[in-house]
């Protein structure tokens, strides 16, 4: 059986395909990964460890000279996240009010599309990027929490910086960038683990999801997901371009709903009381983004990685 092939052949498929199943195990049968000992260490609790290795591995990829690339990806990516999100949640608010338009209030909109998720981005820009593309996420993981939502709804005032959040998702690139710099056998030694890791991080992140979510948020949860991948995944895609990145498609991975994203709008709402009457009802929402999203985005960066690449071919041999 050519099983590795065939996951392959599906768009993002060394992410999608693990996420799906994970997801559709813990939406079927809920229990079944929580016998314990090895099994639930490795197919239910093991994301946040494994993508901690993974972003070591790509960190050892990054040479001291590309860097500044990595930074310039992640600042410019960063910013068009937040300023569509946040741009496009003022504008919801603004004309329909607090309550929003097709279901949708403001703080929905801004806590779906302003969040992305560190996760996936990582697995895709390893996928059909370079080091430097993953190493962007040591400064996108900002908006991956309440932070910039707070922002984005003028709450800016009763919220922290979450610093030591941030610092916590930088060491293991920088651990990893040492060592790779240091020595070119642990460089090339660690270069397995920037494909190897992805299904087995994929899986368990999967695994916290379930396809009911979408069902309870029912036509809205859909839109919102798809609105979160469109417009911040085509803006990724354009700042690429415009920093002239060798991988542009890599930039619509940011098109996604962060998985933390789910507990924004309860967290707003903590902040501010007035929104408590839209958060039950935004977060649920959120949480169907965040699946749909994380089918979604991946097929968009695919698409977009062909159409480059094809684009470049036809040049080149013209």
């Amino acid at each position: 059986m050519k099983i590795l092939k065939g996951i392959q052949k599906v768009p993002g498929g060394l992410m999608v395909v693990p996420l799906l199943l994970g997801a559709t195990i813990n939406t079927f049968f809920p229990n079944a990964l929580m016998i314990g000992g090895f099994t639930t260490a490795l197919f239910k609790n093991s994301a946040s460890a494994l993508i901690a290795l993974f972003l070591l591995c790509n960190g050892a990829q990054i040479d001291v000279k590309q860097a500044g690339s990595s930074l310039a990806k992640g600042v410019g990516l960063t910013m068009v996240k937040f300023i569509l999100g946040a741009g496009l949640g003022w504008a919801v608010g603004k004309v329909w009010g607090i309550n929003g338009v097709l279901g949708l209030s403001p703080i929905a909109v801004i806590a779906a599309v302003t969040n992305s998720n560190g996760g996936l981005y990582a697995a895709l820009a390893g996928q059909y990027g370079d080091a430097s593309d993953v190493g962007a996420i040591s400064i996108l993981s900002i908006n991956d929490g309440p932070f910039l939502t707070m922002i984005a709804l003028g709450a800016a005032g009763l919220a922290s910086i979450p610093f030591m959040s941030l610092v916590a998702c930088i060491v293991p690139i920088l651990i990893g960038f040492i060592l790779g710099n240091a020595d070119e056998d642990m460089r090339e030694f660690l270069a397995k683990g920037t494909v190897l890791c992805i299904p087995f991080f994929a899986f368990p992140l999967g695994a916290a999801l379930n396809f009911g979510q979408i069902i309870t948020a029912g036509v809205p949860g859909i839109i919102l997901g798809l609105v979160s991948t469109v417009i911040t995944g085509f803006g990724g895609f354009f700042v690429m371009k415009l920093l002239k990145a060798k991988n542009p498609a890599v930039g619509a991975a940011i098109g996604t709903t962060a998985g933390n994203a789910v507990a924004t709008p309860e967290a707003v709402a903590a902040v501010d009381p007035s929104l408590a009457v839209v958060a039950a009802a935004a977060t649920v929402q959120v949480a169907a983004a965040i699946i749909v999203t994380a089918i979604c985005c991946p097929l968009l960066v695919s698409y977009l990685d062909k159409k480059v690449n094809g684009t470049y071919r036809k040049n080149k041999e013209a």
